[in-house]
């Protein structure tokens, strides 16, 4: 029944309204509003409700309402814990994460919060109460998050920090892997053009580069934005997809790139077995094309001099290291195996979205079969209680005494037996609409399969470990 209601919600509807029950175990990424009617004195159960929406492979911004009651004292610090304190409402997905789990079980939280509303009756007692709550939190928050970030900082390397969502410095000012190449290219194209803040991840945009992308307005820009007056600088806003536009655009020459593993910090520790390794390594952006959607992949090939096949994921490890210099080689060509690695590649992934895609089709036919058999079964259970009234009122009639009663008797049958024939019409237009919508799923996929796959060599490089 739920996987019905969030699959009317998806292709009908436009609003959801749900229980507690709608807070887990189901994925609405295709929705970006949440509007909390109510707001749960657990914290990690609002998590849970935003965390429908707001999850890995959502397309737009999430936005997230909540209401809140400006008479009543207490729900007012409630809100204020919530948003400061575990930070659940900030713009970078899982902000909150290292908060949340720090205070360990939510649930103790929401015991305080009901003591407080209990036993506090006037708004000096629920704000010297919520005063304490507070400090007592920010104690055990920030001694566990420091002491966990400097563990993580003196023996974890880069890859570590990314997937437990840890920060150099502080939590709230932490950027994803993605984020932090956005900036990073961000700088190089908009050399001389704006003014990059230290640590802030933020720049000041002083002239517009890029004047066939329309009006992008000077000013502030911060990722993500912690000022009112800043603009909120994402992939999707029209500087950073002018941005990435040119640099996909740009020319590069084969050269000869240094990259300085031995004093990068923090340290990948994927590469510490190819201490001053060298080698070719070519980059490519597959594109798959149909229909419905367009699916792009970047694919990396890289070679050592013994022509051993490194891996593409520790090979993409050598970009989040220093670069100590490049040397462009005038007649340099990129190795013949490069190529050859990256067509592999290209029917590894063309294989895994074929089976991605097969496994949809095999989910899709088998809901629909089970909503026809659902469809039938009701249909014929109806017919069987309709044969059985039918049989009855046949029976009652014959049985009558007066003319009367076998004429009503006999309408009644009439009446059954009409009832009766048009479910069975309808269990043959339910059959006819279960092949109409059998054909418009293979259609479908036949679209799908019908894609035009390109493969663009974006650059290649020679590169060494120092």
């Amino acid at each position: 029944m739920r996987s019905a209601l969030v699959d009317y919600f998806r292709e009908t509807g436009q609003i959801m309204i749900a229980t507690e029950a709608g807070a887990e175990g189901i994925n609405l990424q295709f929705c970006s509003i949440v509007v909390n009617y109510d707001l749960p004195w657990n914290p990690q159960r609002i998590e849970q409700r935003i965390g429908r929406c707001h999850r890995y492979g959502q397309q737009h911004d999430v936005v997230v309402v909540n209401f809140v009651n400006r008479e009543n004292e207490a729900d007012l610090r409630v809100f204020e814990l919530l948003s400061v304190k575990f930070q659940l409402f900030e713009g970078v997905f899982g902000a909150s994460d290292e908060v949340l789990g720090v205070i360990e079980s939510g649930v103790d939280f929401e015991k305080r919060i009901a003591e407080i509303y209990q036993r506090c009756r006037s708004p000096q007692e629920i704000k010297a109460s919520f005063d304490q709550l507070q400090l007592e939190l920010s104690s055990q928050i920030n001694d566990a998050m420091t002491r966990t970030r400097r563990q993580l900082l003196e023996n974890f390397d880069q890859e570590v920090h990314d997937k437990l969502r840890v920060s150099m410095e502080r939590g709230n000012e932490y950027l994803d892997r993605y984020e932090r190449l956005l900036m990073r290219v961000t700088q190089f194209e908009l050399d001389g053009h704006a003014q990059f803040l230290e640590g802030q991840h933020g720049f000041h945009l002083q002239s517009n580069p890029f004047t066939e992308a329309g009006a992008i307005p000077t000013g502030l820009y911060e990722l993500p934005r912690r000022s009112g007056e800043a603009h909120y600088y994402r992939l999707q806003h029209p500087l950073g997809q002018a941005i990435l536009k040119r640099a996909r655009e740009r020319e590069l020459p084969f050269s000869e790139v240094a990259f300085c593993e031995s004093n990068a910090e923090p340290k990948v520790a994927a590469l510490s077995d190819y201490p001053g390794s060298a080698g070719e390594l070519s980059i490519s952006r597959l594109t798959m094309k149909s229909s419905e959607q367009d699916e792009d992949y970047i694919i990396i090939a890289a070679i050592d001099d013994n022509r051993k096949i490194i891996d593409q994921e520790i090979a993409a490890k050598f970009f989040s290291l220093p670069v100590s210099k490049i040397t462009e080689i005038a007649s340099g060509v990129a190795d013949p195996q490069l190529a050859t690695e990256i067509k592999s590649q290209t029917i590894l992934i063309q294989q895994s979205v074929s089976h991605r895609n097969a496994e949809l089709f095999e989910a899709e036919v088998d809901k629909l079969q089970r909503w026809a058999d659902d469809l039938k079964l009701t249909l014929e259970r109806d017919i069987r209680e309709l044969e059985r009234q039918i049989k009855e009122a046949k029976r009652a009639a014959s049985l009558a005494l007066s003319l009367e009663e076998k004429l009503a008797g006999q309408k009644q049958v009439k009446t059954l037996e009409a009832q009766r024939n048009q479910k069975r019409r309808s269990l043959f237009d339910a059959q006819d609409k279960v092949d109409d919508r059998r054909e418009k799923l293979i259609a479908e996929v036949e679209a799908k399969l019908a894609q035009q796959t390109t493969c663009e060599d974006l650059f290649a490089i020679r590169w060494r470990l120092v």
